[in-house]
């Protein structure tokens, strides 16, 4: 396609395209009396209409029946999560017994290391990528501490080559190998939240299954952005947060994966509490644990209903559009997206350059060089919610279902006036 910067065009690549309806499912911000463009759907996702009825159910069966809820309501609570196993299955391409949600993303990662971190003299090593998201390395230091080792010796960071800025895959898979029989387990994210950049998930997966390693991804920035069949490239475990794609809500609860091949197991190490336990005898109040043959053994209490809420009225969505449909949205989006900030560099004194590589979702990082925060705050003064990143990195994410081309053209005509306001 034979894109133009132009007012016209943008609105016809709108006409044709089939997800556009769906902006109208969801809540924008208002500047100058105007909706936002939003490109922050990788920090916090827009509000979609429908949440609030699936709230407004909560808090009426709590009020007309309180306790009973847990079995009378019309979705009831005991049960509640499983009703979103099968929506989340289909989005991170696993079984639906393999998928549980609870807690928050570095509670469950935590949790989830208690399975599949298990040093030994021999293997203790753990690789995850160079500067990881703060989270992610401080919850991995804690867990190596924790078993008595010294983080800088067990810990192996991937560094990106210099003056590059992105991962090659063949030097993740040369340390992996180079690591060997002492690696416990690879965890990196699957999406890196900086550069926005995908991993090759399935071909880093096998190599640390080579090398006899368990494998786990954080997937905070790729659930309902990327395509994903965690089933299928045989990771043991993942987790994500509902917020930033899946438009649950701020600090929502978090998803997690297990594979199928270490379900149903009494003595693998977990850590272990009454939600986890099988629905069947779990009211019989046995002194032995007796798990879930599912993911939902990883549970410990019972999960937050009106967490989960906005959770199940935001899959709604993505079964009705399914992710295929919103992938090739995405990539021709963020495409034109591409296009629009190269035809702005052209007109402008300023430098435009993208830091994210072919390898990518929704996610563009630009370096604005000759720019500084004061562009940044311009944007932001002009409707456009983005967000910066020192020392001059703004990072832009059109999520495709409620960012239009249209949105796409007018930021560009912003940016430039942006870069002329000085």
């Amino acid at each position: 396609m034979t894109f133009q910067n132009t007012l016209e065009f943008a609105q016809q690549l709108d006409a044709a395209d089939q997800l556009s309806k769906y902006k109208q499912e969801f809540h924008y911000p208002q500047v100058n009396g105007s909706d936002v463009i939003y490109f922050t759907g990788n920090s916090l996702g827009l509000q979609p209409k429908r949440t609030q009825k699936y709230v407004d159910e909560v808090m009426k069966d709590w009020r007309e029946l309180a306790v009973e809820g847990h079995f009378y309501a019309e979705k009831p609570w005991w049960d509640y999560h499983e009703r979103l196993a099968e929506g989340l299955a289909k989005v991170v391409g696993a079984q639906p017994k393999e998928i549980s949600v609870m807690n928050t993303l570095t509670v469950n990662l935590h949790l989830l290391m208690v399975s599949f971190y298990r040093p030994t003299a021999k293997r203790f090593k753990i690789i995850c990528e160079e500067k990881a998201f703060p989270s992610d390395q401080y919850m991995l230091q804690s867990q190596v501490r924790f078993h008595g080792l010294d983080p800088k010796e067990a810990i192996v960071e991937v560094k990106k080559r210099d003056g590059e800025h992105a991962w090659r895959t063949e030097d993740i898979i040369q340390k992996i190998d180079e690591v060997g029989e002492e690696l416990a387990l690879v965890l990196m994210g699957g999406v890196n939240y900086y550069n926005g950049q995908v991993l090759d998930m399935q071909t880093i997966t096998a190599a640390g299954k080579a090398v006899g390693a368990f494998v786990g991804w954080d997937l905070a920035h790729a659930v309902g952005n990327v395509k994903l069949n965690l089933h299928d490239w045989n990771a043991d475990f993942a987790s994500w947060c509902s917020y930033k794609y899946m438009n649950s809500g701020p600090g929502n609860a978090s998803g997690i994966f297990v594979h199928e091949k270490h379900l149903g197991k009494k003595d693998i190490p977990r850590f272990e509490g009454w939600w986890g336990n099988k629905k069947e005898t779990r009211f019989l109040m046995k002194p032995e644990f007796d798990p879930i043959a599912s993911a939902d053994a990883w549970q410990l209490s019972n999960p937050p209903i009106l967490s989960l809420a906005p959770y199940l009225a935001s899959l709604e969505l993505f079964d009705e559009v399914g992710m295929d449909a919103l992938i090739e949205k995405q990539k021709t989006i963020v495409a034109y997206l591409e296009f629009i900030l190269h035809e702005i560099d052209k007109q402008v004194d300023s430098t435009f350059e993208i830091i994210t590589p072919t390898e990518r979702g929704c996610q563009l990082s630009v370096f604005l060089h000759g720019e500084g925060r004061a562009l940044f705050d311009y944007l932001m003064e002009n409707g456009v919610i983005t967000d910066w990143r020192e020392p001059n990195v703004i990072r832009l994410a059109p999520a495709p279902f409620y960012c239009s081309y249209e949105d796409m053209y007018r930021f560009g005509q912003i940016l430039k006036q942006g870069t002329q306001n000085k």
